[in-house]
């Protein structure tokens, strides 16, 4: 299982600086300094309630059937999780779980149901295909004489109508563990990276996938080998590579390493072409994240408190250095909220380890460059933890451990500063509530949303999460212009395929008071 490192490195903490180690013993001394240090400074506190409004709150620790280790909203607003069995282990070949907010928190708002598959989806990738609603696990994990994470080329899907987990019987080409998914503008599922085989002495050679596939409901699947890349989405970028469809029509594609690239899948007569970008980021890690904040945007954490803004929309890509969010967050979670803010979760300072754990969530906010710390959560968030924006406007943390120094069969409930009054009192905000919206919506189009009052200040569209491994799938963030007459609006839908790929996106009204309401789920193609 690959863990980064952590240390040596140079980095920094409220002013506090690591200087790399010249020796093991002094790397050593360097990560306990740095974990005493950071004892006070991290530990969960209460914190008082006048300032709700400006920081959110988290609620109660709340007990999971097993480790979220993989996370997928549904088109009915239910989530999906995998990757454990109830004790915590490590194997997505037992078990599944659907939970349903609407229920609340309790045993009685999850499903628990067996994976009769045969596969082991744990380290797979997973997302909800635009036309069917179903969600798509790609690859796995397999043990071999006893080893561990083996690949596996198993396709799988899970029918939210049913609550089936059933095989799609057709494999991929390749084997993926470790792979990424996400939609492209024409509705295909594109699949990047991936590792095909461990390092074990005297059995295998660790080896990667360079080879992306597309995926096509009622059609099937087809290789891409003309485009095989080591750089791109092999050897040194295979771990859930960082791509987003983008504005010009391509796929975006952030390595780790720092090199970017456009793909192009439907290029060449559909045999692809591929074009590294002039430009050049600093160095990042399989356990950094990044996320699209805006159309054609990405904010993208890097190494050493590092973070940049990625603007796709003119003719070559660019960047700007921004704020970091305070010390490198290794296993954090990059999760774009209601109103377009970035909250950043969970992680720490060392890879994995308790130290320089971070209880406390930041907000970014893109308008000015702002962090704000939320309060602290009662968990530390990890490796194999998840963060989801729902329905509701709130977003769920969930998981870590599997292997950790937590095994978190648990979740907590973030609620962020717009829910609540603008005041001193920790009130929740009075909602406003969509009376009617359609199910379905054409780019481009006007669709007409009925509200229970007047002057909604804003509209907001995201697209519904998909989270596994620091990485949310998809998820992206649009606003969207509306008039209004009363209590009706007329709201119109993005502009094309490229700003928004096809599927289900959460719509999401503002009142005047910037308060959101509950989002009206809408699939958009």
């Amino acid at each position: 299982m690959p863990i980064h490192p952590g240390l040596p490195f140079v980095g920094s903490f409220d002013g506090m600086r690591v200087r790399k180690s010249k020796s093991t013993a002094g790397r050593t001394r360097a990560v306990k300094a740095l974990g005493a240090a950071l004892v006070a400074a991290l530990t969960p506190t209460a914190h008082a309630a006048f300032d709700t409004y400006q920081r959110g709150s988290f609620g109660a620790v709340v007990s999971w059937p097993l480790i979220p280790i993989h996370a997928a909203l549904l088109p009915d607003g239910r989530l999906l999780t995998y990757g454990t069995d109830g004790q915590g282990n490590q194997t997505g070949q037992f078990t599944y779980d659907v939970w349903d907010p609407s229920k609340g928190t309790g045993p009685a708002s999850h499903l628990t149901l067996p994976n009769t598959t045969g596969a082991d989806t744990f380290c797979s990738g997973q997302i909800v295909l635009p036309a069917s609603g179903a969600v798509l696990l790609t690859g796995g994990d397999r043990t071999v004489n006893g080893v561990r994470n083996y690949s596996i080329n198993d396709v799988n899907l899970f029918d939210w109508r049913s609550n089936a987990l059933y095989s799609a019987q057709a494999p991929m080409a390749f084997l993926r563990w470790y792979p990424t998914v996400l939609t492209l503008a024409n509705g295909s599922t594109l699949v990047l990276g991936g590792r095909q085989t461990p390092a074990v002495p005297g059995a295998s050679t660790e080896s990667w996938v360079t080879t992306p596939e597309v995926y096509t409901e009622g059609i099937g699947w087809r290789s891409l080998p003309a485009v095989a890349s080591d750089d791109a989405y092999g050897a040194r970028n295979w771990s859930y590579p960082r791509a987003w469809q983008a504005p010009n029509g391509q796929v975006f594609i952030a390595t780790k390493w720092g090199g970017t690239y456009y793909l192009d899948p439907n290029a060449a007569a559909g045999a692809g072409q591929l074009t590294r970008t002039p430009l050049k980021l600093a160095e990042s890690d399989d356990y950094l994240p990044s996320v699209m904040f805006a159309p054609g945007k990405v904010l993208s954490l890097r190494k050493l408190n590092r973070a940049v803004v990625i603007d796709l929309n003119g003719a070559t890509p660019t960047s700007k250095s921004v704020w970091g969010v305070g010390q490198d967050r290794y296993h954090a979670s990059a999760t774009v909220m209601a109103d377009g803010k970035v909250l950043v979760s969970g992680g720490s300072m060392v890879s994995n380890v308790a130290i320089g754990v971070t209880y406390s969530a930041r907000i970014w906010n893109p308008a000015n460059n702002s962090w704000t710390t939320t309060p602290s959560g009662k968990k530390m968030r990890l490796y194999h933890s998840v963060a989801m924006l729902l329905p509701d406007a709130r977003v769920l943390l969930g998981g870590g451990g599997a292997p950790g120094p937590q095994n978190n069969l648990n979740a907590e409930i973030y609620t962020p500063p717009y829910l609540y009054k603008q005041d001193r009192t920790a009130t929740l905000a009075t909602r406003p509530v969509i009376t009617s919206a359609p199910q379905t919506a054409a780019w481009g189009a006007r669709i007409n949303v009925g509200v229970d009052v007047a002057g909604i200040s804003r509209v907001t569209l995201v697209k519904t999460g998909s989270a596994t491994h620091t990485v949310d799938f998809d998820q992206r963030f649009l606003p969207l212009t509306h008039t209004a007459s009363g209590t009706q609006l007329s709201v119109t839908m993005p502009a094309n395929a490229n700003l928004a790929p096809p599927g289900y996106y959460m719509l999401f009204v503002f009142n005047s008071a910037g308060v959101p309401s509950v989002a009206k789920i809408i699939k958009l193609g």
